[in-house]
């Protein structure tokens, strides 16, 4: 009597359940022709991507029977974990975007329970989408899916520039004229206004499809930065020519958050210029920041601009 209830209270139920998560992996392979089903999916009721996670976690831990492994095999099941750890992120990445419109994550982001913005942040690093080329690119394709834009290092701007670049396009969108858009007009937290006021300013500093794009909002540079060469521009700012050692810190230091998303820099930390120079930025920094008052207004500019607290000039009536 005992085994009997054990198995129609205990091994007959979870014989059902599974019963049905197969039924459900087989419908979707009949009908998409393999087994990539996203972490989130649904067929008809059944959460199919959940169900195959837990079956590549039960095969991974060794309590899956050899039949249940080979009739699923047989459907074209891959146990490859690291694509279903990808997968379970990417289901959080498109619930992040859903609600942000961009990947543009920061890094304290989180969606589904995930901590989106620190793994996004891993995947622009070099290597961060993995050693094999052909997965790398097929995770590359389905990030683009979600966001073409998901990786703005590629196109020659940080992360944080996207996402106050989408965050203008949603403030227009919802029917604010550009004119409008001033410092303190924020999206999400970000002062987009404060952004769009740098960005007329220092236009002439802007890629050519950062141009183009703010140019299809309706901006247009500010006259000086129309009359104004990018030579001259620097001389005004009383750093000379490129080879500078203002200008080379600048450069570095602008490398250097693009890539980290960061500014803190450690007093050690040498950066290596395309050129093939290098930058002891962190010293660099210090020296910099210890000597703030001999600074000019446009160098301070310049650092503040790339979110160095210290190099803000005090607000009038306010404190620096």
């Amino acid at each position: 009597m005992v085994a009997k209830w054990v198995k129609f209270q205990v091994i007959e139920p979870e014989k059902q359940d599974w019963l049905r998560g197969y039924n459900a992996a087989q419908q979707y392979r009949d009908q998409e022709g393999d087994l990539d089903v996203p972490y989130e999916h649904q067929e008809g009721a059944y959460p199919l991507g959940r169900w195959l996670s837990d079956q590549r976690r039960a095969f991974r831990a060794g309590t899956m029977s050899g039949k249940r492994a080979d009739e699923l095999e047989e459907l074209g099941m891959t146990w490859d974990t690291a694509d279903t750890a990808f997968a379970e992120n990417l289901a959080a990445a498109r619930a992040y975007h859903a609600k942000a419109g961009t990947l543009a994550a920061p890094r304290h982001a989180t969606a589904l329970d995930k901590p989106v913005g620190q793994w996004l942040t891993n995947l622009r690093r070099p290597g961060g989408l993995g050693k094999e080329p052909e997965r790398a690119a097929r995770r590359a394709e389905q990030l683009a899916a979600i966001d073409p834009d998901w990786n703005p290092r590629v196109l020659g701007w940080t992360v944080d520039w996207q996402r106050h670049y989408v965050g203008l396009g949603a403030l227009l969108k919802a029917g604010a004229r550009l004119d409008e858009i001033v410092p303190g007009m924020t999206h999400r937290g970000n002062d987009i206004g404060r952004w769009l006021a740098r960005q007329t300013r220092d236009w002439a500093r802007l890629n050519p499809e950062q141009q183009h794009r703010l140019g299809k909002a309706g901006m247009k540079p500010a006259a000086r930065a129309q009359k104004t060469s990018a030579r001259t521009s620097v001389k005004a700012a009383g750093v000379g020519e490129g080879s500078d050692p203002f200008t080379r810190g600048i450069t570095a230091l602008q490398q250097y958050i693009q890539r980290e998303e960061k500014t803190m820099v450690g007093r050690q930390h040498v950066e290596d210029l395309p050129d093939g120079t290098s930058v002891r930025l962190g010293v660099w920094l210090s020296n910099h920041k210890s000597r703030r008052d001999r600074l000019s207004d446009q160098q301070l500019a310049q650092l503040a601009d790339l979110g160095l607290a210290w190099a803000q000039q005090p607000q009038q009536g306010g404190e620096a």
